[in-house]
């Protein structure tokens, strides 16, 4: 079953009253309504990804619970300002009515409840708590991950709503880079000992796309030659997605999104370029920019006003007006918001459909909310394009959109020391990492120089297409020019087709020509110096391992790999290669059992 939208409510909220509609719901929104019905549960955790429509079961429930007197109020509880905001104004939309305002003393009668965030619950969890027993309360814990941003929201929100008669925690990414226990959450013990937690009702992002309540994305990543400066006056040169240390990457990474370099036009343009496209079958499409600084944000605008020549609306998280302006870019059919943060989560933007990841924030939990801004679905077809610089964990991000994950409450337990004689080397290397992050939040002192862009790959659905172009070439167009209606397995097929194309063309071309590495993405993994050295150690096991079972000598096994495989010795030699060689050993102890 699906959801019918009205006009003046987004796709994931019921046609008609709360009470009474069941039928209305979709079916996840339905099944988890008669899982909670069924068991009547105390705490209740439903995981389900950006986009699915948590806010309406949860307003669903709520209604059904005050139907049924198992609760007289509501509290609603927010990561941010404009979300206890939208939640009242959804609420609102079915009955319920929430005060978004609410800071002390007792709620109008006019309210079934209130709707605050959680550093307010911070401030005063007496208040919430003293609420909670004076009357039957049902706590909505929205994107509950962040209760545990800081142990004191943590402890508040376990001390406000401990008292609480039900508790319905929601959240489109249930895990944490961190190992903050998350209030009101059960954790299970696995068979390896670590704690993970355990949710009632999961509606993924795989389940979500195969019922078309979501958007399929399509990922457009950018390479490009990076120039910055060091503290120490060094001149350092990189090119995006070839193997770098983390600092290297760090740094690359920064110059890339310099407004001053050619990196951020060029793909801005080129953004802009796939949005025309979108919005001749979604005619109302948007793009968002998420940026890492107040003073990128304004940048970045100013660059987009000179390729569309529209306003672009800029939305800093300080500003007393920034709800607002979310409000009206939501309205209208303006192209481009640009944001630092305040879009990230939860902001129901559903027109939204081409972004570009111009942050420097590196955590699974932000990625993914930030591309759950794009996949809300209105209609069938309609596709999401997220662009974003050829970086390892981004790329590993992206192909990862499926997979689902748990909070994990304890840390990996190590294995025997001695089989690993690296054990001693990686402990301090991650030790020196972690101090490294935990030092100071400022990024390492460095000068942007000079970049500029080579289209590099689209990543969907877990593959990867194409061979590297141009900014403005008819490769890169073959990909901007994908449709914006299409169905998941035609965008594949499509993909498919593209990249059938472009290297049909490429061997066409004299030799002389070619200018960029004309190799398809599959066999230009994206890796980082640390992985490149990982992929060499296994070759030389997996070598060492032929040469026991062949009998013949390392030196001779890896000059047949270079003569099947072709090119340079391993030490030199690119992941792809690398990885051509292991699947080849593999092939040759396989035909020997």
């Amino acid at each position: 079953m699906t959801t019918t939208a009205s006009h003046h409510l987004s796709p994931a909220f019921p046609g008609r009253a709360p009470w009474g509609t069941a039928g209305k719901l979709r079916a996840w929104q339905q099944g988890a309504m008669e899982k909670y019905i069924q068991e009547q549960p105390r705490d209740f955790l439903a995981v389900a990804t950006p986009g699915a429509g948590k806010t309406t079961f949860a307003l669903t429930l709520a209604s059904w619970l005050l139907h049924h007197h198992v609760v007289q109020q509501i509290t609603v509880v927010a990561p941010t300002e404009h979300l206890k905001k939208q939640w009242a104004e959804a609420a609102a939309r079915i009955g319920i009515k929430l005060d978004p305002e609410y800071s002390a003393g007792p709620v109008s009668k006019e309210y079934h409840g209130v709707a605050v965030t959680y550093a307010g619950v911070g401030v005063r969890p007496m208040l919430h708590r003293n609420r909670c027993e004076q009357r039957k309360t049902l706590v909505i814990l929205d994107e509950i991950h962040h209760a545990g941003d800081s142990k004191s929201w943590g402890e508040a929100c376990q001390e406000a709503f401990d008292p609480a008669t039900r508790r319905l925690a929601l959240t489109g990414t249930p895990f944490r880079s961190d190992t903050n226990p998350i209030p009101f959450v059960a954790y299970e013990e696995g068979n390896d000992g670590i704690r993970r937690s355990s949710a009632d009702y999961t509606y993924g992002y795989g389940n979500a796309l195969a019922d078309g309540v979501v958007r399929p994305v399509i990922f457009l990543s950018y390479s490009g030659n990076m120039r910055w400066r060091t503290k120490a006056g060094d001149e350092i040169a990189a090119r995006l997605g070839e193997p770098m240390t983390k600092d290297a990457i760090g740094q690359a990474w920064r110059t890339a999104l310099s407004p001053t370099g050619d990196w951020i036009p060029n793909v801005l343009s080129a953004a802009d370029k796939r949005l025309t496209e979108v919005r001749k079958g979604i005619p109302d499409a948007g793009g968002l920019v998420i940026a890492t600084d107040q003073e990128s944000a304004r940048e970045y605008a100013k660059i987009l006003k000179k390729v569309t020549g529209e306003k672009v609306t800029v939305v800093l998280s300080d500003e007393k007006a920034a709800s607002k302006k979310i409000d009206k870019f939501s309205e209208d059919d303006s192209r481009w918001m640009v944001a630092v943060r305040m879009v990230s989560e939860g902001v129901d933007v559903p027109r939204l459909a081409v972004g570009v990841y111009a942050t420097t924030i590196s955590t699974p939990l932000f990625f993914a909310q930030a591309v759950g801004r794009f996949v809300r679905s209105r209609r069938r077809g309609e596709t999401a394009s997220v662009f974003v610089p050829t970086i390892p964990m981004l790329l590993d991000f992206a192909n990862e959109m499926e997979v689902e994950r748990d909070h994990v409450l304890d840390k990996p337990k190590k294995g025997n020391d001695e089989e690993n004689p690296f054990s001693e080397e990686d402990k301090l290397l991650a030790d020196a990492e972690r101090l490294e992050d935990e030092e100071t939040e400022e990024q390492l002192p460095f000068e942007a120089l000079e970049s500029d862009a080579v289209f590099d790959r689209v990543l969907y659905d877990g593959a990867e297409f194409g061979m590297q172009a141009h900014p403005g070439s008819e490769e890169e167009q073959d990909y901007l020019g994908i449709p914006g209606l299409l169905e998941p397995d035609q965008v594949q097929l499509l993909l498919q087709k593209r990249q059938t194309r472009q290297i049909a063309h490429s061997r066409q071309k004299p030799a002389g020509e070619a200018d960029l590495l004309e190799k398809p993405a599959e066999a230009r993994p994206v890796v980082t110096h640390k992985q490149l050295l990982g992929l060499r150690k296994q070759l030389n096991t997996m070598v060492s391992a032929y040469t026991h079972q062949s009998g013949k000598p390392h030196g001779v096994i890896h000059t047949e790999l270079r003569r099947v495989c072709g090119g340079p010795p391993s030490a030199e030699a690119t992941a792809g290669q690398i990885q051509q060689r292991i699947q080849k050993v593999q092939e040759w102890a396989t035909r020997m059992t």
